[in-house]
C-alpha cells in the first residue's frame, strides 16, 4: 500500500472499481483528514493503518489507494478547531463514519470515549476527550456494487392502484412459521416466497419497510435493556442496517437486500423505504461524535443564532439536519438516487417532511429541497410520501406539499376514528375524507391519490388494540406510561383490553370491519399496518418504539382468519372496482344521459342531503351513491372507464336503522356485497323497495352490477 494516489473528490465515499478504491469525504471547516483502515485480526485486535489526506478539491478530501478490496474495513480522524460555542466540534480522537457508506460493519458499543467530550466532566461539552473512540466504533466497509438483476424492472404502479403495506423488517418476520430459522427478521426473510406469496395473496402492491439505513440504538435505551426497535435514528443514509441481514460476509447486507427487491419485483410488489433524513442519531450538544458531528458540526447541522453550541430540534431528538446548505442537499439527494439506481427501490415516505421544507423558522413549500426533487430526473419518477408535519411551530403542514407528493393523511385517521367511536364530529368532514379529502388537495392542481389513507400506522395503537383500549399501557416502555399519545380516539367497546364477553368481542369485531371497510372503499391511497388484517395486538402499547419482542413482532400463530379474509376481500373489491380509485375528483353533476351524478348522498329515508345536514355534529348514517358511468377516466387504451354502480350505507348509530333505497335508485338490480355486522354476507338479493336493515354500528354495501 505504499502507492498513494490522488485520486477524485467524486463520487463520494469509498468507490471500488476492480483495481483499487477512491475514497472521498466533504469536510468543509477541517484542517486535517486521516484515512484509517482496519484489518480484523484473529484475536479479536484491530491494527490501524492511517492515512493522511493531501489531496483536497472544492472542500472534498480524497485519495485512491490500488489494491484494496471491497470488504475492507475503514473510517476518518478529522482536525480542526474544538470551538462548540462557535459550532465546531473537531476531535481527531475519534473514529468517524464515512456518511456515504454503503455497508457498516456492525453496531456502536456504548462507552463514555464515544463522546467529544469527557462525560462527567463539569465543564460538560466544553471539555475535550482525548480518548481513543476506535475500538468501540463500527467501522465502513467498502462495497463491490456489481451484482446480477437479470431483467429487474419496477413495477411501476400508479398510485390509484395502489395498496400500501407498512411493515418492520424483523417484526413482520421474526415468528412466521414458514420462514425458516436462520434467516428470520432479515432481508432474506421479507424476499423469501413464503413471506412474497403472503403479501401477494393478501393483495398488496407495495411494502413500505420501516427504516432500514444504518440506525443508532440509543445508549439510554440499551442501559434499560431497550432498544430502539422503529430504527428513526439514522447513522448511514447509504447503508442497509447489518442488523437485519443474515449470517453473510461483511458487506454482503447490500447483496441480501437486492436480492429481496429482486423478488418482490418479481411477484410484482413495489418496495418504498420509510427514510430519516430530518435528524441523525448523534443527538444534541451532549450525544456522542460518530460521523457529522465531528466531521464538520457546522456545516451539516442547524445551529442556533444565539450560541452555536446548539442545535435547532425540529425533530424531537436533539439535532436537525441542515437541508438549506448545498452540501446536506447534495447529501440528501445522492442517497435517495443511491437506493433508486443502486437498489432499485420503488419511492420514499418522509420521516417528519416537514423539517425538511424549513427555511429559516417556516415551512416554505418552495424551499430548495423541494425544487430540486422536482428537476430531478430520477427522483421525480418515483413515490414521494410525506409525513407532513414535525414538531416545530407551524409544522402540521397536512395538504401543503407541492404537485408530485402524496402524503399521509393524519386528517382522515382522525375524522374515521372519531366517526366510528362516536365523537362529535361534522358529517361534512367525513364526506371529504371518503372523497379523497379534496379541501386538502384538489384546489393545488393534485389529485385524490395525493392522499394516502390510514387508520393506523407504527405510530400509535393497532387496529385490535384501537377497538380493545381507552387508554395506553405502555408500562414495558420505563417511563411509567408518560410516553406516547393520551387522546387515542379509542374505544374498548365496554371492556379495557382482552376480554371473555362475547357481547364486548362482537362490538370489537365488528368496529374492525367498520374502520377497514372505510379505509379501503375511501378514494385515495389505501395503506395498512403489518397485522391489522389479522388482528395484531401491542398488549394496549401505542408507543412500541423500544419493544423488540412479542410486543412488536406479529404473531401468526394467533391471526384471525376470519378477519383476514375480511380484508381480502375488501382489497379485491378495491383492486377489481375502479369506482373506489378514482384518478380524478367527483364533481356532482349528473352524467351525460344518465341523469345521476357520479357521486350523491342521501338521508336513510332516501331523501338527498340538504347542506344543513352536512353540519350536523350528532349525524351518523348515510347513503352514498357511486355511479360507475361517471368515472370520468380512461385507460391505457384510451378506452372510458366504465364499473358498476354501489350503494353503501353508513350507521355508526349505537341502534339499528331502516334505510330506504332512493326511488330514483329502486329500479336497479341490487345486491349486497358486503355486511360488516355479518362477515359471511356475499351476493344477496334484495328487494329495493323494502326497506333495508343496517344494525348498529356497521356498513352495508349494495351493488348494481353494469
Amino acid at each position: 500500500m505504499s502507492n498513494i494516489y490522488p485520486g477524485k473528490p467524486y463520487p463520494l465515499g469509498a468507490t471500488y472499481d476492480g483495481k483499487g478504491v477512491n475514497f472521498a469525504v466533504f469536510a468543509d471547516n477541517a484542517t486535517g483528514v486521516e484515512l484509517c483502515l482496519f484489518q480484523t485480526s484473529e484475536n479479536g485486535n484491530e491494527p490501524e493503518k492511517r492515512i493522511k489526506l493531501t489531496e483536497r478539491t472544492h472542500q472534498v478530501w480524497h485519495c485512491y489507494i490500488p489494491g484494496v478490496e471491497h470488504g475492507q474495513l475503514y473510517g476518518y480522524r478529522v482536525d480542526g478547531p474544538y470551538d462548540p460555542e462557535n459550532g465546531h466540534r473537531f476531535n481527531r480522537n475519534k473514529l468517524l463514519l464515512d456518511p456515504y457508506a454503503k455497508a457498516i460493519s456492525g453496531t456502536i458499543n456504548w462507552h463514555d470515549s464515544l463522546f467529544g467530550y469527557e462525560v462527567g466532566n463539569p465543564d460538560e461539552d466544553f471539555s475535550f476527550s482525548q480518548t481513543d473512540s476506535a475500538p468501540f466504533m463500527p467501522k465502513a466497509v467498502v462495497v463491490d456494487n456489481s451484482y446480477d438483476w437479470e431483467d429487474d424492472q419496477p413495477p411501476r404502479i400508479p398510485y390509484h392502484q395502489s395498496i400500501i403495506y407498512e411493515a418492520h423488517v424483523k417484526g413482520l418476520t421474526q415468528l412466521h412459521p414458514e420462514i425458516p430459522e436462520d434467516i428470520r427478521g432479515t432481508y432474506a426473510a421479507i424476499g423469501h416466497p413464503a413471506c412474497v406469496k403472503y403479501l401477494k395473496d393478501l393483495g398488496i402492491t407495495a411494502i413500505e419497510l420501516m427504516p432500514i439505513h444504518q440506525f443508532v440504538n440509543d445508549r439510554h435505551l440499551v442501559e434499560k435493556g431497550l432498544s430502539n426497535y422503529w430504527g428513526y435514528n439514522t447513522i448511514g443514509f447509504f447503508a442497509p442496517d447489518v442488523r437485519y441481514a443474515g449470517n453473510v460476509p461483511c458487506g454482503d447486507q447490500v447483496q441480501e437486500f437486492k436480492q429481496m427487491v429482486k423478488n418482490l419485483h418479481k411477484a410484482g410488489i413495489e418496495v418504498i423505504l420509510d427514510v430519516v433524513y430530518n435528524h441523525t442519531g448523534e443527538g444534541n450538544h451532549m450525544g456522542p461524535t460518530l460521523s457529522l458531528k465531528g466531521i464538520d458540526n457546522a456545516s451539516y447541522y442547524r445551529l442556533t443564532d444565539e450560541n452555536k453550541r446548539f442545535y435547532n430540534d425540529y425533530t424531537g431528538t436533539g439535532n436537525t439536519l441542515n437541508a438549506m446548505l448545498p452540501n446536506v442537499l447534495r447529501y440528501i439527494m445522492d442517497s435517495l438516487r443511491y437506493w433508486i439506481t443502486e437498489m432499485h427501490v420503488d419511492g420514499f415516505r418522509f420521516d417528519l417532511a416537514a423539517t425538511l421544507a424549513r427555511e429559516l423558522h417556516d415551512v416554505n413549500r418552495l424551499s430548495g429541497f423541494f425544487d430540486i426533487i422536482y428537476q430531478d430526473p430520477i427522483i421525480s419518477q418515483v413515490k414521494l410520501i410525506a409525513e407532513p408535519w414535525d414538531i416545530g411551530e407551524g409544522g402540521y403542514q397536512v395538504g401543503n406539499f407541492p404537485p408530485g407528493w402524496a402524503e399521509w393523511n393524519g386528517k382522515f385517521r382522525d375524522c374515521i376514528r372519531d366517526y366510528w367511536v362516536g365523537a362529535d364530529s361534522m358529517l361534512g368532514e367525513f364526506g371529504q375524507r371518503f372523497t379523497g379529502s379534496p379541501d386538502l388537495y384538489q384546489d393545488n392542481n393534485r389529485r385524490p391519490t395525493a392522499s394516502i389513507n390510514f387508520i393506523t400506522a407504527h405510530d400509535g395503537f393497532t387496529l385490535n388494540d384501537l377497538v380493545s383500549y381507552n387508554e395506553k399501557h405502555n408500562e414495558a416502555n420505563g417511563e411509567d406510561n408518560n410516553d406516547g399519545e393520551n387522546h387515542n380516539r379509542s374505544w374498548n367497546c365496554g371492556a379495557e383490553g382482552p376480554t371473555d364477553d362475547p357481547e364486548v368481542n362482537q362490538i370489537r369485531d365488528r368496529q374492525k370491519r367498520n374502520l377497514l371497510t372505510t379505509l379501503f372503499l375511501s378514494q385515495g391511497v389505501p395503506m395498512l399496518v403489518a397485522g391489522d388484517e389479522f388482528g395484531r395486538t401491542q398488549q394496549g402499547n401505542n408507543n412500541a418504539y423500544c419493544q423488540d419482542n412479542e410486543i412488536s413482532w406479529v404473531n401468526w400463530e394467533s391471526a384471525d382468519q376470519n378477519l383476514l379474509n375480511f380484508t381480502k376481500r375488501l382489497i379485491n373489491i378495491k383492486k377489481d372496482h375502479p369506482v373506489f380509485r378514482r384518478r380524478r375528483w367527483f364533481q356532482g353533476q349528473p352524467v351525460k344521459g344518465k341523469g345521476l351524478e357520479d357521486i350523491a348522498w342521501f338521508l336513510p329515508e332516501g331523501m338527498e342531503m340538504e347542506d344543513e345536514s352536512w353540519n350536523h355534529d350528532f349525524a351518523r348514517s348515510l347513503g352514498i351513491f357511486l355511479n360507475g358511468m361517471g368515472i370520468h377516466s380512461v385507460d391505457n387504451e384510451g378506452n372510458a372507464v366504465k364499473d358498476d354502480n354501489f350503494y353503501i350505507m353508513f350507521n355508526a348509530h349505537y341502534e339499528s336503522l331502516e334505510y330506504k333505497i332512493p326511488e330514483k335508485l329502486s329500479q336497479k338490480n341490487w345486491h349486497v356485497v358486503l355486511d360488516t355486522s355479518d362477515d359471511s354476507v356475499q351476493d344477496k338479493q334484495i328487494n329495493s323497495s323494502e326497506s333495508i336493515h343496517v344494525p348498529a354500528r356497521s356498513v352495508v354495501i349494495l351493488c348494481n352490477p353494469l
